[in-house]
């Protein structure tokens, strides 16, 4: 996932709300939405590195991932960060225990954000900081920067988001916003200017990079809904809305 907004709501029936935006390389092969095998896993595949950027489990687990935008950090050898989410959907500790193991072991991944709810608490991990975050009850945002930082896209999102919220089809629509923004209130990544211009937007209608999937998740305290809107160079590409 490249941008991702949600509020988490402890107290409330539905807990979690979330909607995200994944932008990948189009020629990056993957899967759609979908039951992985077993039926426990709800998730997209990335069939390249095997891993997901985004999943949840009938029990109420969820995992989400963001990478950190710096080139000078990356490391092409390293394992696929997606990795990391699934190995959460995969299993049954609490989320403050799985991202103990996974600070030992963050130094191997190039740089990411990890979001995870294990049906209780909501964590966050920023790698490039080495920094635990336990999220307050109300709306947050990432992007490509740490959690929370008002990047013009995601400070936006968290501005719209709880008036939108109630409604998955304004969530989705919000999604595909494609205004950028003016040079003086980007961020500076290390990418090249006409980069960060591209890659403000919410939304990247590009040809050979952009927007691949939006999604918006809702998980109660029993079950739960996904919908996930795939998005091509020409417009959209397919749609799959799953509940549980």
């Amino acid at each position: 996932m490249c941008l991702i907004g949600f509020h988490w709501r402890p107290g409330a029936a539905e807990r979690l709300i979330l909607a995200g935006n994944r932008d990948e390389f189009r020629d990056r092969p993957a899967s759609p939405l979908d039951w992985w095998e077993g039926g426990r896993i709800l998730a997209g595949r990335d069939l390249r590195g095997g891993g997901t950027w985004l999943g949840v489990t009938r029990d109420g687990r969820l995992a989400a991932l963001t990478n950190h935008r710096d080139p000078a950090l990356g490391k092409p050898a390293a394992p696929s960060r997606g990795l990391l989410p699934l190995r959460f959907l995969q299993g049954g500790e609490p989320a403050e225990v799985f991202l103990a193991e996974v600070r030992r072991e963050a130094g191997a991944f190039s740089p990411f954000n990890l979001l995870l709810c294990d049906g209780r608490d909501l964590l966050g991990y920023e790698s490039r900081r080495d920094r635990l975050l336990r999220f307050d009850p109300g709306v947050h945002v990432v992007s490509n920067g740490a959690f929370d930082e008002p990047w013009p896209k995601a400070a936006a999102l968290r501005a719209d988001f709880a008036a939108l919220e109630h409604d998955d089809e304004a969530l989705l629509d919000r999604l595909q916003d494609a205004r950028t923004y003016p040079d003086g209130e980007l961020p500076r990544t290390g990418v090249p200017l006409a980069w960060e211009r591209l890659l403000s937007a919410a939304f990247i209608p590009g040809e050979t990079y952009g927007t691949l999937a939006s999604t918006v998740v809702r998980l109660g305290r029993t079950g739960g809904r996904m919908a996930e809107l795939r998005h091509g160079p020409q417009g959209p590409e397919g749609r799959t809305d799953l509940a549980w």
